[in-house]
């Protein structure tokens, strides 16, 4: 999982630019939260001169779900990033998913068009991999990065390994072309990434072009990597290294746009897609504060993340907001911003966070909590209500997967799936932001709670849709053996015959 950034820029007469960071990192990783090290100044500057968000959320406690909830504005489950192969199982996009982003979806990008911003995706994309999932099929103008996950190296005949794309097509692949030392952790991707984002804006700058940025980088997503410089210079280990780097070059972007003279018209949001990953802690696991659990859960710690937006001359400097907020709200407010309507013929989840922003306003409004195909919890106010919980199998914990390390909950930390929708289990956040202390089913304050969630439950599932699911079938033929360009670099690799098969989700 890695930090995100979304950057949107106009120039003062016309126009206003975006830019999105979108990361894998906990609420606990950078000091403007409390994280004790205070290894992120330029982060923490950034929410120093901007707007923090103690309550912002993402879609889905896993990467593909959420990335396809912050373009579209829309729950997975409306637009088809879930899988109904089993019950609440959390699914993405591996290298042989036959699925990816629906052509029926519009994408943020495709609509910033209309407004005539150039868009670029710097880094991972993660909606699918196959030709018609490209993101220059879906509103993309440019993109430099990779269809999937930095894992590997693999032997290019049970598992291609991955391809990085210049626009169209591969330009290399990752531990061939692209070097990551898996026992050092060096790798120099982050500096390349941070250097595509500079000449990106400078360009859009010279021509007065609107520009949409997606920065969605993967260097905290394990196995974790740095460049060479940065190993060894933090308290953390090596996530640490990864964290300052990335710091570092979020702090390199936004002076950029200072120095360019364009950083009053351009709105810039950091948030991540998913928890810190607990399962890969201590030494490639980050932090989610106080938080329950981690990446995979629908608890705080896998779905709470931290979020900064900055925009100087427009957001007041040093504002904290108790808005909760979520990705998909980054679709609307864009939106907002760039003078255009969301689309009418759908149900859009993401609401425009100008309001809080800008004035201050808190807007009231749910946070609904799903794993797969199913929803898990829903947060009203500062209550959540769990109506399902589990963190993973008995059997996979059993072989030393575990999203909750130190952190076992009698009767809420369960490794069966347990349905509470005549009782759900109840928590008051403010009092209680580990989720250890469900409130007394008798109580006079759970049936006040309760008679309020459950109106929004049942509105919200009586106008539930789900999309045509994208996470079902898999298929190793449909790999990534022969990407487009493969065959200018000798690189094109023999898939082997198709045998589509249903995908296993154990979590």
């Amino acid at each position: 999982v890695g930090p995100e950034a979304l950057l949107l820029w106009k120039s003062k007469s016309t126009f206003t630019s975006f830019g999105v960071f979108f990361l894998q990192m906990g609420w606990g990783d950078l000091g403007a939260f409390g994280e004790p090290s205070k290894e992120t100044p330029n982060l923490d500057q950034m929410a120093s001169e901007g707007m923090l968000f103690l309550d912002f959320y993402t879609a889905n406690p896993l990467c593909s779900p959420s990335r396809a909830a912050l373009l579209t504005g829309r729950l997975p489950v409306r637009n088809g990033f879930y899988t109904t192969n089993a019950h609440a199982r959390n699914a993405y996009t591996p290298q042989d998913i036959v699925g990816g982003i629906s052509d029926s979806e519009l994408l943020l990008p495709e609509l910033l068009k209309k407004a005539g911003y150039i868009n670029k995706i710097i880094g991972k994309w993660h909606l699918g991999h196959r030709p018609q999932f490209h993101p220059l099929k879906h509103g993309f103008d440019e993109w430099f990065g990779s269809p999937n996950c930095h894992f590997g190296p693999f032997d290019n005949r049970a598992l291609p390994n991955i391809p990085v794309y210049r626009d169209w097509e591969m330009i290399g692949r990752y531990y061939e072309d692209f070097k990551i030392d898996l026992k050092t952790g060096e790798a120099n991707l982050t500096q390349i990434y941070l250097q595509e984002a500079l000449d990106f804006i400078s360009k859009q700058q010279a021509s007065q072009q609107p520009f949409f940025l997606y920065w969605a980088i993967d260097a905290t997503h394990a196995p974790v990597y740095a460049s060479k410089q940065f190993l060894g210079t933090s308290q953390r280990g090596l996530y640490g290294d990864a964290v300052r780097e990335i710091d570092d070059s979020i702090g390199k972007i936004l002076k950029h746009l200072q120095k360019l003279g364009i950083s009053e018209n351009t709105f810039v949001f950091f948030t991540s897609d998913n928890g810190a990953a607990l399962i890969s802690a201590p030494k490639q696991g980050g932090s989610n504060g106080r938080f329950l659990c981690g990446k995979q859960t629908t608890f705080e710690g896998g779905m709470r993340e931290p979020a900064i937006a900055w925009w100087p001359g427009h957001i007041p400097a040093g504002g904290v907001s108790h808005q909760l907020g979520n990705v998909m709200d980054l679709f609307t407010t864009s939106l907002s911003l760039a003078g255009l309507q969301p689309p009418g013929d759908r149900q859009i989840d993401g609401i425009d966070l100008l309001p809080a922003i800008l004035q201050g306003k808190l807007i009231d409004r749910p946070i609904f909590y799903y794993r797969g195909n199913e929803m898990m919890a829903v947060r009203v106010g500062l209550y959540k209500a769990h109506y399902w919980t589990w963190s993973n199998s008995w059997e996979e914990y059993s072989k030393g997967i575990d999203f909750c390390p130190g952190q076992n909950v009698s009767g809420v930390t369960t490794h069966t799936q347990e349905e509470h929708t005549t009782l759900p289990l109840l928590f008051h956040l403010g009092r209680d932001p580990g989720e250890k202390y469900p409130l007394s089913f008798a109580s006079d304050e759970y049936q006040r709670a309760m008679e309020r969630i459950s109106v929004i439950v049942q509105q919200h599932k009586a106008t539930m849709v789900p999309g045509e699911p994208q996470l079902n079938v898999c298929d190793k033929a449909v790999m990534n053996w022969s990407p487009p360009g493969c065959e200018k670099l000798g690189k094109c690799l023999k898939p082997p015959k198709s045998d589509p098969k249903k995908c296993f989700w154990p979590h």
